[in-house]
């Protein structure tokens, strides 16, 4: 981390890319294989402005998910082993493979404001398949992923405060 920080670019982008999984990029072209195949079987022919509506709110959910496993990843700066926080992440992003439906009252608001894993499952789709009654949840989203990635900002920046050297 010493050698990251005294390079003449952003630390974090550093750290980000530094090791970049390229299985995930196969399990995105399979996702999008499965959901054009479903979208044909189904008969359902979006809009350009439906397709490129999607995309873009499908960039804001990955950075939403970046945003909030960066901030997570931050904690390792005072523990010594974060892990067990990720793994928990992980386990309450399966909550995301169920309809928002599924949900009401507080873990409705939970699951949507606090760690927004059903605006990042849900909205994309639903617009997609043109079933979106009004623009406010398309609104929710962005402003989510902006907030996200402010807070894993400012959570990246107290770390580095707070960082002392591995060798001293």
């Amino acid at each position: 981390m010493d050698f990251l920080l005294v390079l003449p670019v952003n630390t974090r982008f550093v750290v980000c890319l530094r090791q970049v999984d390229l299985g995930g990029f196969v399990n995105a072209g399979s996702a999008v294989a499965v959901m054009v195949y479903a979208a044909r079987q189904l008969h359902l022919v979006p809009a350009f402005s439906q397709v490129l509506g999607s995309l873009v709110l499908c960039a804001t959910g990955i950075l939403i998910h970046y945003s909030l496993m960066f901030l997570l990843a931050s904690i390792s700066f005072w523990t010594v082993r974060a892990q067990g926080i990720v793994w928990g992440y992980y386990n309450l992003f399966q909550i995301a493979r169920m309809p928002d439906e599924a949900f009401q009252g507080v873990f409705k608001a939970v699951f949507t404001f606090a760690v927004p894993m059903l605006l990042v499952s849900n909205v994309p789709v639903r617009l997609l398949v043109s079933k979106l009654s009004s623009p406010l949840p398309l609104l929710i989203l962005l402003a989510m992923g902006v907030v996200c990635f402010l807070l894993s900002e400012w959570g990246w920046r107290a770390s580095l405060r707070h960082y002392t050297s591995a060798s001293s």
